[in-house]
């Protein structure tokens, strides 16, 4: 077994026992008995928003490349999420890329430097949230100064993705020097994906288009947070909106580290932690992340199996493409 699965299984496996530590679930159990279906309803109706957001700046950030109908775009991006959730170690991430180049030209490589952009987008807007809610909150140090350096890196990281887009000659031929130690056919293979994965920044050289971006990308987050806001009022918490700002931090944190399918014990551990720093029992807490988790994870499944006829795909399909994408 792959050791970032296992790895993934085993903090997954901890987090759950630290989560639930201490707890009396009597507790747990007559919290949950509170939670009202109305806001429930409203969380689910959010969530939906989100993924049709997602799915639609995907689109936009394809549209140099092809234009890809809305339809064909929420379904891919709906089966590939469910795929995130549910392969380990981040394969799923694959699933989309590969799904969106049999519905239309764009290479699997192109698709996937897109979703590089997609990443460096959210890692913006999140960290830019996070550095504004940070210093508003009294948080732990360490909390302020890792949003920060993740805020330099990724800055660093769309910085080098603009070099590889403008100075396209410049920095292939460092990278072919590079490969020229590997064999030829090999080299010759890694080279072609390399000039197909930076297709997919075309997106980032037109200003007007680059800025809407950014704003469908704080809209996708501000969404997340009132969903959060409502399922934390759908208990009764008398929370502040700020509490959901940290909570959606912590989380995006949490899912980042290795963990089992469905981020078990990620999920839930990082809603508890949150909570717990605007003064919400453990149980409370906990019968929260229980909620959140079952409900995004039901959304995600029932959207991505809803999808998955139209949509089929296995691990072994997603490396027989990579291994024959055409030049």
């Amino acid at each position: 077994m792959n050791k970032k699965i296992i790895a993934g299984i085993l903090i997954s496996v901890a987090l759950v026992y630290l989560s639930v530590r201490g707890i009396h679930f009597a507790d747990v159990r007559h919290s949950l008995e509170k939670i009202s279906l109305g806001h429930v309803f409203f969380f689910i109706l959010l969530i939906l928003v989100m993924q049709f957001l997602r799915s639609y700046r995907w689109g936009v950030i394809l549209e140099p490349m092809e234009k890809i109908d809305q339809l064909s775009l929420f379904s891919v991006t709906s089966v590939g999420f469910m795929a995130i959730a549910a392969i380990p170690a981040r394969i799923g991430e694959l699933a989309r890329p590969y799904l969106i180049s049999k519905r239309s030209s764009i290479k699997m490589s192109s698709a996937l430097g897109a979703i590089l952009i997609e990443r460096i987008l959210d890692s913006f807007t999140v960290l830019g949230i996070a550095i504004i809610i940070l210093l508003k909150v009294d948080l732990p140090p360490w909390m302020i100064r890792s949003s920060f350096f993740f805020f330099l890196l990724a800055a660093a990281l769309f910085v080098f993705v603009l070099f590889l887009l403008l100075r396209r000659d410049k920095a292939l031929k460092c990278i072919n020097r590079i490969l020229g130690i590997l064999p030829g056919k090999f080299s010759n293979k890694i080279d072609a994906i390399i000039h197909h994965f930076i297709d997919g920044f075309q997106i980032i050289t037109n200003i007007r288009l680059l800025l809407y971006l950014f704003f469908l990308s704080a809209l996708i987050w501000l969404v997340d947070v009132l969903a959060i806001y409502i399922l934390l009022l759908g208990f009764g918490f008398d929370l502040p909106v700020m509490a959901s700002f940290v909570l959606m931090i912590i989380l995006i944190v949490g899912i980042a580290l290795p963990a089992g399918p469905g981020y078990i014990g990620n999920w839930h551990y990082a809603c508890v932690l949150a909570l717990s720093f605007f003064g919400l029992t453990k149980a409370d807490a906990l019968s929260f992340a229980v909620v959140y988790h079952f409900l995004s994870m039901m959304i995600v499944l029932v959207l991505g199996l809803a999808f998955l006829p139209v949509n089929r795909f296995s691990i072994s399909d997603i490396k027989q493409q990579m291994n024959h994408e055409p030049r």
